[in-house]
């Protein structure tokens, strides 16, 4: 009697054919929403195997090798024109994404945060010397605002705005190489952010949730003006350096109506700190964090004037850690009626967006865009954005590399 030899599968293989299968089950549905404003069926099928491509694919997710998966050169051609020559607007898959999470699992906020794009080159759209801050250095990069929808479930990027420097929407020879629309005009990282929420609110209609972000290197009175005139709920950090004036009539009066920075001020109200515990996510909610919160009601000094610029009054939040340094972060928002530490819990979502963009989000490519023109490069975030969406709403967010560690 002849025995059959199988070739025994690994955990790690195992658990990458279920992702696979998980991930097209997921796609096949949501691409029967996102991809139906593509008027070609031929352009629906691309779409899919983009997104394929960028969950499946080793490496660097360019084009050539996401179409390694599909046919080779004739696949590459394809898709090349797909994402760089084509005229599909991405706008309406952007949207149809955000009314789906929404519809599913609404979002507690809309957290905009930069990303920055290293470039080797000064050919792609909008590159220039920039200075990174996570970084602390110069650099040749691409940068762009994302929006990232973040409930209780998740945290999937929706819009995505690239910013343009005047160097290049003055200069009509890389304009034109570029594709760069005509009404695109110059605007600061902060008018991008502005805009790039405004698009989920105003323009797709999506609820009006708090605008969460790091401004701690914006014109913060310049950002609030501009989210304000918007209608959006705001919580922005701010750096020590940001000049408040605290109109809080319990305060002491040497405090009171007094121009000093957002640490002076925090500083000074020490004495009004109360405890807060804050709760880790597992079952029963055991504690697992105690710190200090201190809330004053503020505004914002209006430049060149001797008086507070009028607006709705803000909060300034101070947190900081029991027996650490006071205060550790300064947040400002024109949302009053919450409670520090529901505050605080929604200031917590800009850390769980940096790391699924970390996790997820670089893992399915979103730099990975190697072409020069504008709506190349919005196409692509666009097609890793819904790739980001699926390895979520799939539950295969996880890499394969750590699942097969820990089972082989």
């Amino acid at each position: 009697m002849q025995t059959r030899l199988h070739k025994r599968t690994t955990p790690g293989e195992s658990f990458r054919r279920a992702q696979e299968t998980s991930q097209e089950s997921v796609l096949g549905e949501l691409g029967q929403v996102l991809f139906e404003s593509l008027p070609r069926s031929d352009q629906r099928r691309r779409g899919v195997e983009y997104v394929l491509g960028l969950l499946g694919v080793e490496g660097r997710k360019s084009i050539r090798n996401i179409s390694s998966l599909f046919g080779g050169e004739a696949a590459e051609q394809s898709l090349h024109h797909f994402i760089s020559g084509s005229t599909w607007d991405w706008s309406p898959v952007r949207r149809a994404l955000a009314h789906h999470l929404e519809e599913i699992s609404p979002a507690r906020a809309y957290v905009l945060g930069p990303m920055v794009i290293p470039k080797a080159g000064d050919s792609s759209v909008g590159v220039e010397r920039r200075f990174d801050p996570s970084r602390g250095q110069m650099l040749n990069a691409q940068q762009a605002v994302g929006v990232w929808a973040v409930s209780e479930e998740h945290s999937t990027p929706v819009n995505w705005r690239l910013h343009l420097p005047e160097t290049w929407l003055k200069d009509a020879t890389r304009r034109r190489q570029a594709s760069i629309p005509e009404h695109m005009s110059a605007e600061t990282m902060d008018q991008c952010s502005v805009e790039a929420y405004l698009a989920i609110t105003r323009d797709w209609g999506l609820p009006v949730r708090p605008a969460v972000m790091d401004a701690r290197e914006s014109d913060v009175p310049s950002l609030v003006r501009r989210l304000q005139s918007a209608g959006a709920p705001m919580l922005l950090r701010v750096s020590a350096h940001a000049q408040v004036t605290a109109v809080d009539p319990g305060l002491p009066r040497t405090v009171v109506d007094n121009e000093m920075t957002a640490h002076q001020l925090m500083r000074a109200v020490r004495p009004l700190r109360q405890p807060l515990i804050q709760r880790g996510p597992e079952p029963g909610g055991r504690a697992v964090h105690a710190g200090l919160t201190a809330a004053v009601r503020v505004r914002l000094p209006r430049p060149g004037a001797r008086r507070p610029a009028g607006g709705r009054d803000l909060v300034l939040l101070g947190v900081g850690e029991n027996g650490g340094r006071w205060p550790g972060e300064l947040w400002l928002t024109d949302i009053t009626d919450l409670h520090p530490a529901q505050l605080l819990r929604l200031s917590r979502l800009t850390r769980r967006v940096d790391r699924d963009f970390s996790e997820i989000a670089e893992r399915v490519g979103i730099r990975d865009y190697s072409g020069r023109s504008f709506s190349g490069w919005h196409r692509h975030a666009t097609l890793a954005s819904v790739a980001h969406a699926v390895a979520v709403l799939s539950g295969t967010a996880e890499p394969v590399t750590e699942v097969s560690r820990a089972t082989a």
